[in-house]
């Protein structure tokens, strides 16, 4: 296997030495992963417990994305447990990366985000994509309309509407919702999201951490053809990677590899089909094999000035404004290290003079 890395992949003997930390605006996509011997209220209990840590430490945010029928993710019923960890945490800002938003009707996610914004006033952000979250079956199971992607830009406007100050729909208002002006940011992994973005604008993040292909080009069509808006005067990218950070080198290469096959059991299972080891072992030297690395591409591996070296190459090549981390690491214990030890190397905060949209 072959993965990607950027130059430098390890920091400057003399910056190890003096134990500086890098300033670097991070942000956290949990995916309330399940290990192959873990439960899903273990995934659970994992998730409240890294919001704690990334509170605690400085990140700036932690998502949770819309998945469907995957059995290694657990974050399905987004603003439930969204909900749920809000209410286990005081400051950190929560919010979902993304609502599959053909999955739901406007109004829905409206009430549903609307109420978490209530509760946890100034803690909450809305992040839309289009992509359906699963497979075929699932879809049809949804009660999803195959076309419901069509609409989507119109979809996005009418949401943010009925999150403003005037229901764009006479005679109907979401309550709670209406008047939160939650901010909404744009996802994506092609150029169709970027172009969206730019047209509304509105903050966009490319899922690099898994799709990426498009990245450099989709940076670049957003920033030139953003356009000013009354939620963000000028564009902010936020960037995926992902990252596993150990004490050594070695560990970190170990849980690469285990990340690599429940990536592989994640893609190539389903309808409650099992993979043995030596199925995977087939897959990974196959051509489907490439699609998994392919997912891989951008990843900091290693001890925390691996990491951090690779992080800030990375945010240098793309001038992102903001990096979203998703620790890939295949354990709830490993994980919560993962997202400890990067600190060690990164401040997560980020320079006080880059703010973040609301």
């Amino acid at each position: 296997m072959v993965i990607a890395m950027l130059a430098p992949a390890t920091a400057p003997k003399d910056e190890v030495a003096t134990g500086s930390r890098r300033s670097i605006p991070l942000s956290i996509l949990d995916l309330a992963a399940v290990g192959r011997k873990e439960s899903i209220a273990e995934s659970f209990a994992g998730s409240v417990e890294l919001a704690r840590v990334a509170e605690r430490t400085g990140y700036r945010r932690v998502w949770y994305a819309e998945h469907h029928n995957i059995s290694s993710i657990a974050s399905s019923a987004t603003a439930v447990l969204i909900a749920h960890i809000a209410g286990k945490t005081e400051t950190i800002r929560l919010g979902s990366g993304g609502i599959m938003l053909p999955n739901h009707s406007p109004m829905v996610i409206a009430e549903q985000f609307g109420t978490l914004a209530t509760l946890h006033p100034g803690r909450i952000d809305l992040g839309l994509g289009r992509a359906p979250g699963s497979d075929q079956a699932t879809t049809y199971a949804l009660r999803r309309d195959p076309s419901a992607a069509e609409t989507f830009p119109r979809d996005v406007l009418e949401l943010q509407g009925l999150l403003g100050d005037e229901s764009p729909i006479p005679g109907v208002r979401a309550i709670p919702g209406q008047g939160t002006h939650i901010p909404i940011y744009m996802l994506g992994s092609s150029l169709f999201g970027a172009q969206l973005a730019a047209e509304l604008g509105l903050p966009y993040a490319f899922a690099s951490h898994f799709a990426p292909r498009a990245l450099h080009e989709a940076i670049a069509i957003y920033r030139e053809r953003f356009k000013p808006s009354g939620q963000l005067a000028e564009p902010y990218v936020i960037a995926g990677v992902g990252a596993i950070v150990a004490g050594t080198a070695e560990d970190a290469a170990e849980q690469l590899e285990a990340a690599r096959r429940l990536r592989a059991r994640a893609l190539f299972s389903r309808g409650g089909q099992k993979l043995s080891e030596e199925d995977i072992d087939t897959i990974l030297s196959a051509p489907q094999g490439s699609a998994v690395d392919e997912m891989l591409t951008y990843n900091a591996v290693g001890t925390p000035n691996d990491a951090g070296a690779y992080l800030e190459e990375f945010r240098d090549r793309t001038e992102a404004d903001e990096l979203i981390v998703v620790h890939q690491s295949n354990s709830v214990e490993n994980r919560l290290r993962s997202v400890e030890l990067l600190t060690e190397a990164v401040d997560p905060a980020g320079d006080a003079s880059e703010l973040m949209p609301r």
